[in-house]
């Protein structure tokens, strides 16, 4: 039996679809806590309902990225980690960041199901769990304390707007920022590393090297600047919802054509 065919076994459907059941019970219950409460509290059920609405249907299109990249990484680690890895705390930039990165430092050239091996695969899984559980872990002992600063920084702000006195940047400010600066290294560190494998391997002077990373990864920021434009010229913040998923979308389309140009 081959590795993927292990990682495809009822055993496994079991073990991740058990998680991601119980996730999505809890989510049903804090679902029905959230709506009682607003009725308890004198929040009109008609505007609630609206909302619930809304939310519903824009996160269809948002969660399609969210299934390519399943069907990504399903070719590699097969469909059962994957889908708990996505559905219940992963992030689609994350996940297949660290899987291609602790496929490099396993020994196999690229995260395939062919090179795949029941080693790799566990360090892979290892690497993928533990990297991001802190948040979580954080939050058990800081998030009470973290919660009571934000909302003083937030007061805090709006007497200086009062005032008309400005000075330095909240914890809110601070928190943006940081989410900021951490995808502009994420985005700079995937750029550089296309470009200079491009150059390694005799690029921009002879044809050894294939942009075809780079092509696509200028499609996929040309998409999301489209969605940008459109939301800023037109003030459409629904645009937001559908942005990563339209840009993924044109991105591969774009690496299938490109596949068969370069």
């Amino acid at each position: 039996m081959s590795i993927l065919s292990k990682l495809n076994t009822p055993v496994m459907y079991l073990i991740c679809g058990s998680i991601v059941l119980f996730v999505a019970i809890l989510c049903v219950i804090f679902a029905l806590r959230a709506y009682r409460q607003g009725k308890a509290i004198g929040m009109d059920v008609v505007r609630m309902r609206r909302v619930i609405t809304a939310s519903a249907t824009f996160a269809v299109i948002p969660s399609v990225g969210i299934l390519l990249g399943v069907i990504a990484l399903s070719g590699a680690l097969g469909i059962p980690w994957p889908w708990l890895r996505l559905s219940v705390i992963g992030a689609l930039h994350y996940e297949t960041q660290v899987a291609g990165a602790a496929a490099e430092a396993t020994g196999l050239s690229s995260l395939s199901g062919s090179e795949m091996t029941p080693q790799a695969f566990v360090n892979i899984a290892l690497l993928m769990s533990v990297c991001i559980i802190w948040g979580m872990v954080f939050c058990i002992f800081n998030c009470e304390s973290y919660t009571r600063r934000l909302a003083g920084a937030g007061s805090e702000a709006a007497k200086k707007k009062d005032k008309s006195v400005k000075k330095g940047p909240n914890l809110k400010d601070f928190g943006d920022i940081a989410m900021t600066a951490m995808f502009i290294g994420l985005v700079s560190a995937y750029i550089g590393s296309y470009i200079g494998s491009w150059i390694s391997k005799g690029g921009i002077f002879s044809f050894a090297g294939s942009p075809l990373p780079l092509a696509v990864a200028v499609a996929g920021a040309l998409a999301m600047g489209v969605f940008t434009f459109i939301k800023e010229k037109w003030n459409a913040e629904w645009v937001d919802s559908f942005s990563i998923a339209g840009s993924m979308i044109f991105a591969m389309s774009a690496a299938v054509f490109l596949a068969r140009v370069i």
